[in-house]
């Protein structure tokens, strides 16, 4: 457990931070190669879902006060099952948040180290990352409670400065490639919310666990509106952006802005708000991992666990030979696994688990 609640306000800029993550690298590019000019119109019908989805994963928790989904798989199949949902879980965590650091480090080698050994930079964020966590969650949230605001203000910023840089018409032909390719197979852009996951999670960790839903829908809805954002300023500015092999769409964005003869090249200072939004990305995600491996193992102190799921960090992070490896791994094999771990796996442990407990309720009503 936790030795600290986690309040409704940090509990919504937790879920934020796998969007916010995620959109810092090629999400926006990615949505845009997908649905190209409808993208803004198929994230609004793709986030009107991914609201619906979360709303369901609220009403499915309810009869499930204070347990996690590691829990309530116990309570569906037993140790076996918990153990093996668990494992997939720290699989998921571990694996994701490894290749997005390593797509990161490249983004940051490229710009200012390209003399530097990746391997460096790696162990950087490792380094940083197993130091916070030796401290209490506290820490970490409160300053996510800092990062995640300033990164989702940097993106308003980052629009409105960039306006006179837009064409509008670029969002012709409205519907894209076509009603099929804007609402069928654009329904993959869902991945987007894989923020999601959090909510699996977080319930026992609650201040006020009766603002699950407030969290769900705040959370949700700001995610749409933060994706939004970003890929109006690409689409907008960028006519064939989305063929561009560009490390960074919003990299790209920031190097646009320009106030007078004073203002100018700010892209350091979005840079260094999200190597700070990554570092505390990285650290929640450690923290969930030891929290889910204890669950799993029931051993009682996580602080040994810290160096060694760090280091497991660092070699898979080291795993690809290059940038277009680790690329690939992001844009093919990462949304299989948000599809098939996030919502149909965790949504059908919920369902079950909610079938079970009304079939237990109503035998109980039999007996008596």
């Amino acid at each position: 457990m936790l030795k600290s609640k986690i309040g409704t306000f940090e509990a919504i800029m937790l879920i934020l931070t796998i969007v916010v993550t995620h959109t810092i690298l090629s999400l926006p590019r990615n949505l845009l190669i997908t649905t190209k000019s409808a993208t803004i119109i198929n994230l609004i019908y793709v986030s009107i879902i991914a609201i619906i989805i979360s709303y369901l994963i609220c009403k499915l928790l309810r009869n499930f006060p204070s347990l996690d989904i590691i829990d309530i798989s116990e309570t569906l199949g037993g140790k076996v099952f918990k153990n093996i949902i668990g494992i997939i879980f720290i699989v998921y965590f571990i694996s994701s948040s490894s290749i997005l650091l390593r797509n990161f480090c490249e983004c940051l080698k490229i710009i200012y180290y390209p003399m530097t050994d990746i391997t460096f930079i790696l162990l950087m964020f490792v380094v940083a990352v197993c130091l916070a966590n030796r401290l209490d969650f506290s820490a970490t949230l409160k300053t996510n409670l800092l990062v995640i605001p300033l990164v989702l203000f940097s993106m308003v910023f980052l629009f409105v400065a960039n306006t006179k840089n837009f064409s509008p018409q670029r969002i012709f032909p409205i519907l894209g490639d076509g009603i099929f390719n804007t609402f069928v197979t654009g329904l993959g852009n869902i991945t987007a919310f894989a923020g999601i996951v959090y909510l699996y999670f977080i319930p026992p960790y609650l201040k006020e666990p009766q603002k699950l839903k407030k969290i769900v829908l705040a959370s949700t809805g700001i995610s749409a509106i933060y994706l939004i954002l970003c890929v109006s300023t690409i689409l907008f500015m960028f006519s064939s952006f989305i063929i561009a092999n560009e490390i960074s769409s919003l990299y790209s964005a920031t190097r646009y802005i320009e106030f007078g003869s004073f203002f100018q090249r700010l892209e350091s200072v979005f840079l260094l708000i999200w190597i700070l939004a990554f570092a505390s990305y990285l650290s929640i995600v450690l923290k969930f991992t030891m929290n889910i491996f204890k669950k799993v193992t029931n051993i009682k102190t996580k602080k040994p666990l810290i160096d060694i799921f760090g280091l497991l960090m660092f070699g898979i992070a080291m795993l690809p030979e290059n940038l277009a490896i680790s690329e690939k791994f992001e844009n093919t094999i990462y949304p299989s696994l948000v599809i098939g771990i996030v919502f149909a796996l965790g949504l059908s442990i919920l369902i079950l688990a909610n079938i079970k407990h009304k079939k237990g309720l109503s035998n109980e009503k039999n007996i008596t």
